[in-house]
């Protein structure tokens, strides 16, 4: 029986697609590539993710090495909470799954700073019962280690807790941890296949 789900945000229950949001502000291609390539798929973004380094350390080194200018990764750095945004479909279903008595998770990739300013400014954080983010434990997925950080902190059970992501190394891992999973893909309204997984009506 189920009775813990644990959330990804990024993609899950938050939009963030970096590409998307430069392209709306009329940045050409180029540039958005850059952007993307430069920046979000860097190894210093995943160090951010790891709590390894500061947004600042982190502006200072792609700085050195990227085609971007210095003022143009810092404009960058100072989007981040505006290309997010709920996925409503998706965040719906949380208080309906309270509802049905189920224990509610995050875990997910996350520097510490947006973090913390997102999670005042997003009402449905209220509805879970705990959660990590990977730059508060220096871990970040699909390292198998945070999942068991996860179940010790909150003495969960990985036979009674499910894990949903938009990235499939992500569930792959919390498989090996013993958790169920599946990925999202991205989807906007996960409902149907969570009913699935769970045997429940959730719309």
């Amino acid at each position: 029986m189920i009775r813990n789900i644990i959330f990804d945000l990024g993609n899950v229950l938050i939009s963030f697609r970096p590409a998307e949001f430069f392209r709306k502000k009329n940045y050409p291609e180029t540039i958005v590539s850059k952007i993307v390539t430069e920046i979000f798929e860097s190894e210093e973004w995943l160090m951010l993710d790891n709590g390894d380094i500061t947004t600042g350390e982190a502006i200072q080194s792609l700085s050195l090495k990227s085609s971007l200018k210095r003022e143009e990764i810092a404009l960058v750095f100072s989007f981040r909470t505006e290309i997010m945004f709920p996925l409503v479909e998706n965040v719906k279903l949380l208080p309906v799954l309270k509802k049905h008595g189920f224990k509610l998770y995050y875990l997910s990739n996350f520097p510490l700073d947006i973090f913390e300013e997102i999670k005042n400014d997003y009402y449905f954080f209220r509805y879970f019962d705990g959660g990590i983010i990977s730059s508060e434990v220096k871990m970040s997925k699909p390292d198998v280690r945070i999942y068991h950080c996860l179940l010790d902190r909150y003495s969960l059970i990985p036979w009674e807790s499910i894990f949903i992501d938009d990235i499939e190394k992500n569930t792959s891992a919390a498989t090996l941890a013993g958790i169920k999973s599946f990925p999202t893909s991205g989807s906007v309204n996960i409902a149907a296949e969570l009913e699935r997984f769970l045997n429940i009506r959730l719309q």
